[in-house]
């Protein structure tokens, strides 16, 4: 007999009521609504691994500015569209004193979050130069940045890094880009879903091809110093990040306020772009949108602005406190977001003592720290299939699948783990093992 805590025909039904069309290979909304439903429907909490939300307060200092700045009356006047000088000023300084790389203020791009960031992106990347018209992910990575290629109609290719770590990392990005029509490189560091983090070898690779094949690389940081692997959070102290900015002058840098001051509501990012991009004329931009053709103004008032015609105001002056206070010591946004290493390495621990195993381990000289996220795999049994089972034990998480990996497993996110949960999830975890006992 099974130790199921939800029957399989109580989740075909909710997944029929839903019109999910193939529940292996559902998005991350569709998990969220079906996880939801059930919930809803036999008042049994779930293991909630599915969407990367925040799980800890947003930041108090931010809260504070952004109500001093509706109070100031920021409310009634339309932002620029470049952004509030505060925040440009601030983003410049947060990236020499996180970073260590030199970008101007005028350069930092405030951005309705980091999907706006890559949406414009993409935009502005594929239609720079004739011919170069396609996205390279370096994946696993966002799904959602795919389906952003979908709406503008831009092709993509894709590979799965697992065995394409370190020196590898060289031949397979070539094998793309030697063919001419690779405009932009997009990857996340640390990794959404694998956690994994390219090292500084492997970015000097993208960046020296980036440079020899005139591609821009998208880096999306939404997971700003959660390599908690070593002390990134002094500021102009090393050790920095490892980026790709050292590299080439070929970037965009996408930071997000959502993880690392859990302002994830109020949608607010920058993307910060080389100084030489920024200048860079490209005579395709020009004709296109009847402009000069010069990149970073091109992105800002022809692309970002039609996207979102600006980013909220009063956000804005939120993000520039929170960085101000970072860069000069007053807040230490890392201590709060250690939490999340805390529980990924006891619901790692809970899986691994139970027969599973996790998909990414390694990066290419360490282990893979603990974070946000991580991946687990059981058996032989494909993401798609895992994913379904784990749903009947009240776990829900994503398919590694619907991320670009050629791996077996699923994601798992820590945001949404709370204390009670443990002994739960334990329970579950085992009662999984004993139903499905590994050869």
């Amino acid at each position: 007999m099974k130790h199921q805590v939800f029957s399989e025909e109580l989740v075909a039904s909710v997944v029929k009521e839903l019109h999910v069309a193939d529940l292996e290979n559902a998005t991350i909304g569709d998990v969220l609504l079906v996880a939801s439903r059930l919930e809803e429907l036999t008042g049994i909490p779930f293991i909630r691994m599915d969407q990367g939300s925040p799980g800890l307060p947003a930041n108090r200092i931010g809260i504070e500015a952004e109500k001093a700045a509706l109070d100031r009356g920021v409310g009634s006047q339309y932002p620029a569209a470049a952004g509030v000088p505060e925040l440009k000023k601030e983003a410049s300084r947060f990236v020499k004193a996180f970073v260590d790389i030199d970008v101007s203020p005028r350069a930092c791009i405030p951005t309705t979050g980091s999907v706006a960031a890559s949406f414009g992106a993409f935009v502005a990347c594929t239609q720079c130069q004739p011919g170069k018209d396609k996205v390279l992910f370096i994946d696993p990575g966002f799904p959602i940045q795919k389906s952003q290629l979908r709406i503008i109609g831009a092709p993509w290719e894709q590979f799965d890094i697992y065995n394409f770590r370190g020196e590898a990392l060289r031949e397979k990005l070539e094998s793309y880009l030697s063919k001419g029509d690779i405009a932009a490189i997009i990857y996340s560091n640390p990794n959404n879903p694998a956690w994994i983090c390219l090292e500084e070898s492997e970015l000097a690779i993208i960046g020296e091809l980036a440079t020899k094949y005139d591609v821009i690389v998208l880096e999306d940081m939404a997971y700003f110093c959660m390599d908690f692997r070593r002390d990134l959070s002094k500021p102009y102290q090393p050790p920095f990040p490892p980026t790709v900015a050292k590299y080439t002058d070929n970037y965009i840098l996408m930071l997000s306020s959502s993880k690392i001051f859990s302002y994830a509501g109020q949608r607010m990012a920058v993307a910060c772009v080389s100084d030489k991009l920024f200048d860079r004329e490209f005579p395709a931009l020009a004709e296109r949108y009847c402009d000069a053709g010069v990149f970073g103004q091109t992105f800002i008032a022809s692309i970002l602005y039609m996207i979102t015609s600006g980013c909220t105001a009063s956000t804005q002056y939120a993000y520039a406190e929170m960085m101000r206070a970072s860069v000069d010591g007053e807040l230490d946004f890392s201590a709060d977001m250690k939490e999340y290493a805390r529980r990924a390495e006891r619901m790692k621990k809970i899986f691994t003592d139970n027969g599973f195993h996790i998909v990414y381990d390694y990066d290419v000289t360490r282990p893979v720290g603990d974070g946000f996220f991580f991946t687990v795999g059981y058996g032989n049994m494909s993401g798609g299939q895992l994913l379904k089972e784990l749903l009947y034990y009240g776990v829900s998480s994503i398919s590694l699948g619907t991320t670009g990996s050629e791996q077996n497993g699923v994601r798992a996110c820590t945001s949404r783990m709370r204390e009670e949960l443990y002994p739960v999830m334990q329970e579950r975890m085992k009662a999984f093992h004993e139903d499905h006992p590994i050869d």
